[in-house]
């Protein structure tokens, strides 16, 4: 009981990495979760090579990579199924340090929770910051119906439209509307094996990916007014917009049962935060910089924010140098990433016929002279390294010292 106390305020995936990271360091750690159960949204997340290298520092890259299920080609096709672009896997492999692997959710829920003590995940229990604490003195404190929890240090990791962060910088604007929607589905598998694909229209994509364990995933987006919604079902929507594009898509559509097409509109912060701590509390994860989601780094980087936070804030250390190594470290990598996911949004958002034709072509004549042109977009993003594992025993591989940004 003499260990320092942590309260993490979310249990999405940036929160509980951040408790397994913070455990493993060496704190004592309370997960609060407002949901009654911790049952994520029937949806994926792609790990990159960046966040596997983040897990392996709490021992759990490998266990991650053995669910990979890309083999071969995929790459980028237009509505009709021509290939735009294609890119090999164990190419891909190569240049990052390791393959993408797609998994369920509550798959790696499931996994970090096992990684917890019993009864460290308090479900139904909506918390408050009440006060940040101080640096060098006060604690922070949580507050939630059944009384105020002090904290020697506090991580928000409340999502996108996070509490937390309006407390510690109630004068910044917040996350701001994107300008797309996107539609999530897991459904089994629905035939003939088909190469993963990212698949490019008029303001609109459609993404199909197998997983390990035989089901697909697949995710949609397209220009839309935010808070629009389908009066006639999200099934039906995504079948007006997508229906006569290449297959597997209209087939994977139809296996969607009632009630399984998630639909979520796209907002990002894309004016920075000034920081990511005040006090002792710290924020992690879309709290501290929402992403779009055309680079798939949301959950990476939210993993890579934990694995970052436990390495600077020592259980015996002062949480103000460590609370400000982790800004100096996480803002300026987090603000570039969010900044070249925009970037790629506002390709998929053209709407006009010639410059969707410009598009394509330049996309698929610069693929047939630079094979590797989709694969440099990730050259910074995919090839980082967290710093040297300080609580977790270190693969062979990673013995070396490495900056935490490269």
């Amino acid at each position: 009981m003499d260990k320092p106390r942590a309260v993490v305020i979310g249990s999405g995936i940036g929160g509980l990495t951040a408790a397994v990271a913070l455990h493993g360091r060496g704190w004592r750690v309370t997960v609060l979760e407002r949901a009654a159960s911790l049952e994520p949204v029937g949806a994926g997340i792609s790990l990159a090579p960046n966040s596997q290298r983040a897990l392996d520092v709490i021992g759990m890259g490998d266990e991650i990579r053995a669910l990979a299920a890309w083999q071969g080609e995929g790459g980028m096709r237009a509505p009709g199924g021509r290939w735009l672009s294609r890119t090999d896997s164990a190419v891909a492999a190569e240049r990052f340090g390791g393959p993408v692997v797609l998994l369920h959710r509550a798959a790696l829920v499931d996994r970090l929770v096992a990684r917890l003590p019993e009864a460290t995940v308090r479900t139904g229990t909506a918390a408050e910051l009440l006060d940040p604490g101080t640096a060098g003195g006060a604690p922070a404190v949580v507050g939630t119906v059944t009384g105020s929890i002090e904290a020697d240090l506090v991580v928000g990791a409340d999502g996108i439209d996070s509490a937390v962060r309006r407390v510690l910088f109630p004068g910044h604007p917040g996350p701001s509307y994107a300008g797309f929607t996107t539609w999530r589905i897991v459904v089994p598998a629905t035939g003939r094996p088909f190469a993963p694909h990212e698949t490019w229209g008029r303001g609109a994509l459609w993404g199909t990916q197998p997983l390990k364990d035989g089901r697909i995933y697949a995710y949609g987006a397209a220009v839309a007014p935010a808070g629009a919604r389908a009066a006639d079902g999200e099934k039906a929507e995504l079948l007006r917009r997508f229906g006569d594009w290449h297959d597997p898509i209209p087939s994977v559509i139809a296996a969607a049962g009632p009630g399984q097409v998630l639909r979520n509109d796209v907002h990002h912060l894309i004016d920075p935060l000034p920081a990511f701590h005040r006090g002792r509390t710290v924020l992690v994860g879309d709290s501290a910089h929402a992403m779009a989601p055309n680079l798939g780094q949301g959950g990476n980087q939210a993993i890579e924010d934990a694995i970052v936070l436990a390495h600077h804030l020592a259980p015996d250390g002062d949480p103000g140098i460590g609370s400000a190594a982790y800004t100096a470290d996480r803002l300026p990598r987090t603000t570039a990433v969010v900044r070249k996911s925009a970037r790629t949004a506002r390709l998929m958002r053209l709407t006009s016929t010639p410059a969707v034709a410009t598009r394509d072509a330049l996309t698929s004549a610069a693929s047939r002279l630079v094979p590797t042109l989709i694969l440099r977009a990730f050259d910074g993003i995919a090839d980082w390294r967290p710093p040297r594992p300080t609580y977790a025993a270190p693969r062979e591989a990673d013995t070396a010292p490495v900056d935490a940004e490269q």
